[in-house]
């Protein structure tokens, strides 16, 4: 399962429901259910000289490149 190491974020679970078929009682549309995946990367940091391999997730990287700059 996708993890993220910073933040902790993992797979999260919904509902897809067919918004063809919406409408009366009748057509009610189906629902089925669905994951939602976090974007995780394998990314590769310099922490005090040393490389370190690091799963995480694409926000997490968003938000260290804007705390850098």
């Amino acid at each position: 399962m996708a993890r993220c190491e910073v933040c902790g974020k993992g797979t999260a679970f919904g509902r897809r429901i067919r918004h063809k078929h919406s409408g009366r009682w009748e057509r009610k549309a189906p629902k089925t259910n669905r994951t939602f995946k976090a974007n995780v990367q394998k990314k590769t940091f310099v922490v005090e000289g040393v490389p370190v391999r690091v799963k995480i997730c694409t926000r997490c990287l968003r938000t260290m490149v804007k705390t850098r700059a």
